[in-house]
């Protein structure tokens, strides 16, 4: 009996150790593919400043110009209050969300008319949203664009409420997580934030 027990007590100390290294992994991927994309990113806006104007002059649009999807990538999110600064990645699915936040497929792009959803897992990127406030200044950086936010509203809702993708016609952004922050196991509510579109500040 004694050696059955020594048994399992090292299978649970060799699974636990599994466990931290995956997450570790996991951990410093994310990171990796943040610090990576984010420098990228920079280095496209830095590059941009440079271009030459084109010899004849082009239409002006009359839509708003969208964010790039370069790999996958949209952009950079970052609300400076909370000291976030998360790339944004295309969907909303497993592989997405342990990389970024997640642009939710079905709605507009920052930067195009409607409401532009974003979701974040509660645990890692979108943790800092605990401490949101009205009037937060959000910033999404792409490299098409640089679009400047400030929430108006915060609920708490059930998963299965779709209308916090609805949009009233102006440019806004959403951005949901699950809620409690601290609960244990699968959270039974989400948290939502909706932002709209405002001005750059002076030093944009």
């Amino acid at each position: 009996m004694n050696g059955i027990l020594r048994w399992f007590g090292r299978a649970l100390i060799a699974g636990g150790a599994l466990l931290l290294a995956y997450c570790g992994m996991v951990w410093l991927d994310a990171r990796i593919f943040q610090e990576r994309e984010s420098r990228l990113l920079d280095s496209q806006l830095e590059a941009a400043l440079h271009v030459p104007p084109a010899p004849v002059p082009l239409p002006v649009s009359t839509t708003v110009p969208l964010a790039t999807k370069h790999r996958g990538v949209i952009g950079r999110l970052e609300i400076p209050r909370l000291g976030l600064s998360e790339i944004i990645v295309e969907g909303a699915n497993g592989a997405a969300l342990r990389r970024g936040i997640g642009h939710i497929s079905s709605t507009p792009l920052p930067g195009q008319i409607g409401n532009a959803a974003i979701t974040g897992h509660r645990d890692t990127f979108f943790r800092p949203l605990r401490n949101i406030e009205r009037d937060d200044l959000i910033r999404i950086t792409t490299p098409r664009g640089k679009y400047a936010y400030h929430v108006v509203s915060m609920s708490i809702v059930e998963p299965d409420n779709a209308a916090v993708l609805g949009s009233d016609g102006n440019e806004a952004i959403t951005l949901i997580t699950c809620y409690p922050f601290y609960f244990v196991g699968p959270a039974p509510k989400r948290m939502v934030v909706r932002a709209e579109r405002i001005a750059p500040p002076a030093e944009e």
